[in-house]
């Protein structure tokens, strides 16, 4: 064939697309250097100077089927692959004119650069060279780029997934690591084309090819009978999910009583929040993104560890006849209790401490509190032949996880301390109404008023009867507000101990709930799947040779593991800053475990 001439348009281009003195990226796979001689398979990306090589095509074979192969990956997996140049192993070719046969394959497979690898014989030497054919026949002079040859792992390349992606630099020296960027499109490249690694030496096919499945497909009997059998699995599981997902949203739950306790039970959240978990596991739907498929893979793992422990919790319940002990147990313990709980308010209807109380005040609420506790001990005593069937049921919940059992711990916790939340919430709003009281008659003497309108304080005048009767308002509550503090805050710090108790509950539920257990166990156990970045390491730096380079995947840190791959859990945990809390403690305001307080009280 005669030389080509370019047309001045054509040419401008192709001197405008090619840098003098440019250094070329070659990403060779680390299974093919091994390979008989043949044709060099890949991807050149033009914006990095970069061609990412991912098979080698041996001989024989003929230049329109292998043209036919690369139209079929192009199709599949919307790669733009071609042959990008020659690959000689001259240790196993003992021939010198391959060589001279390689060269010549550039006029049928035209592609500019044209690269030319070659492994020398009886040393550990390469050689590369990146050839512009166009250009040379344009000018009459060879036209050749110095190439840098980086090596990789193709398997782990393609099997992993790059957070965030990153970009090559120019050129590496010594162990470094790859800012972000364009290495996103090599990763990107080698995932796309698993089409073309399908093919194996075992294929009866015209082509014989070198990649990293070129000795045979991975493949796994229990695998590929887990995802014929998904499809039928998840269309059933899905179905009863929907026919629950529908009795659940039933009008009847929706009324007063039913709506209020299912907004209150930690149980109902619990379960509302694990129906979630199972509609999106089941989902008939394929995952859109590698994000998506991680998810359903931490829920499914969470769901199993939740269960798996639940069923341990479950056998050591029913072994040794522990429930009957726990039932046994229990009315002792809240006679103990209740027993505390008058001890403690007959020391506060004397002189706690050597206070002076207000003799009547005091009087009046120990006695109040002194009821509510008969009251409940008398609850007890009547519930006391069904307590160990009712935990015979709890514990066999514990067979829809170990989050279940230990929301209706938290909701019997709940239960069995209601008079403590009582006896909290009487003296709260007692405080509270006198911290109130008393901050309004302060602003009384000094001639001011709360505008409920424009939310601020404004000036007034007052007369004299109001004053006077302001200042008898003043003077009680400013001596009945000892008593009424002491008794606000003896039962305070019994409802704080409570809630701490549910709220160590409910951080071992939400642990369970949001820790990505798949993702930080394929972080342990292969850490290339998640991959932070890659660095190079120089493999051979030597004067007239090309620079030889291995890149290595950085693993993605623990840390940043549970941060991106965290799931959502069911948030019945107070939102409370240590400040709003305090401030909250001091005037009065009640503490709800389960929502926060916004409005404003004068």
């Amino acid at each position: 064939m005669g030389p080509q001439r370019l047309g001045p348009a054509r040419l401008s281009g192709c001197l405008q697309r090619r840098t003098p003195g440019m250094v070329l990226k070659a990403f060779f796979p680390t299974c093919c250097a091994t390979a008989d001689s043949g044709l060099l398979v890949g991807r050149w990306v033009p914006g990095q100077s970069s061609a990412v090589i991912l098979a080698v095509v041996h001989f024989p074979f003929i230049p329109i089927q292998v043209k036919e192969l690369l139209a079929q990956v192009q199709k599949a997996s919307q790669v733009q692959v071609s042959v990008l140049g020659t690959w000689c192993h001259r240790q196993q070719e003992p021939e010198e004119s391959l060589g001279h046969f390689l060269e010549g394959l550039g006029a049928i497979f035209s592609h500019d650069p044209w690269l030319q690898l070659c492994r020398e014989r009886g040393t550990r030497s390469w050689s590369c060279k990146a050839t512009y054919h166009q250009v040379s026949n344009a000018l009459n002079t060879p036209t050749e780029d110095q190439v840098m040859l980086i090596f990789y792992d193709q398997r782990k390349l393609l099997l992993s997934w790059l957070h965030p992606p990153t970009e090559l630099p120019d050129c590496q020296i010594g162990d470094t690591t790859a800012s972000t960027g364009g290495l996103a499109d090599i990763f990107d490249t080698v995932a796309r084309s698993e089409v073309l690694f399908r093919n194996d030496q075992f294929d009866e096919g015209p082509i014989r090819l070198s990649h990293w499945q070129s000795e045979g497909v991975e493949a796994s009997i229990l695998v590929e009978l887990a995802k014929r059998a998904s499809g039928p699995v998840c269309l059933l599981m899905a179905s009863l999910l929907s026919l629950l997902s529908a009795a659940s949203a039933c009008w009847l739950w929706k009324l007063w009583p039913l709506s209020f306790i299912r907004s209150k039970l930690s149980t109902c959240e619990q379960l509302r929040h694990r129906l979630k978990h199972l509609s999106l596991i089941f989902s008939t739907e394929k995952a859109q993104s590698p994000m998506q498929l991680m998810r359903k893979a931490n829920l499914l793992v969470s769901m199993l560890l939740d269960v798996a422990l639940g069923l341990l919790l479950l056998s050591w319940l029913h072994s040794n006849n522990r429930i009957g002990q726990l039932a046994n147990a229990l009315v002792p313990v809240a006679d103990r209790v209740a027993e505390e709980l008058q001890h403690l308010l007959q020391w506060l209807m004397g002189a706690p401490a050597g206070l002076k109380m207000n003799r009547a005040l005091d009087q009046v609420l120990g006695r109040f509190f002194l009821y509510h506790i008969h009251l409940w001990i008398s609850y007890i005593h009547l519930m006391s032949p069904f307590i160990e069937h009712i935990l015979w049921h709890v514990g066999l919940s514990a067979c829809l996880g170990l989050t279940v059992a230990l929301s209706i711990l938290s909701d019997i916790i709940a239960l069995l301390t209601f008079h403590i939340y009582c006896f909290y919430v009487y003296g709260a709003r007692l405080y509270c109404l006198k911290i109130y009281g008393l901050s309004s008659l302060w602003r009384l003497f000094r001639g001011k008023k709360w505008n409920v309108l424009r939310q601020r304080v404004d000036s007034c005048s007052y007369d004299l009867d109001q004053l006077f009767i302001g200042t008898l308002l003043f003077t009680i509550l400013i001596f009945l507000l000892p008593t009424t503090a002491l008794y606000y805050l003896v039962f305070t710090l019994l409802r704080l101990l409570v809630i701490t108790v549910q709220g160590l509950i409910h951080l071992l539920v939400d642990i369970i709930n949001s820790v990505p257990l798949y993702s930080l166990g394929l972080r342990l156990c292969r850490p290339y799947r998640l991959a932070a970045g890659v660095k190079f390491k120089v493999l051979e730096q030597e004067a007239g040779r090309p620079l030889r380079l291995l890149m290595q995947i950085n693993p993605l840190p623990y840390s940043h593991v549970v941060h991106t791959y965290r799931l959502p859990s069911c948030g019945c945990h107070p939102k409370h800053s240590w400040g709003t809390l305090c401030r909250k403690l001091f005037f009065g305001e009640l503490i709800y475990p389960w929502r926060q307080r916004e409005d404003k009280q004068d």
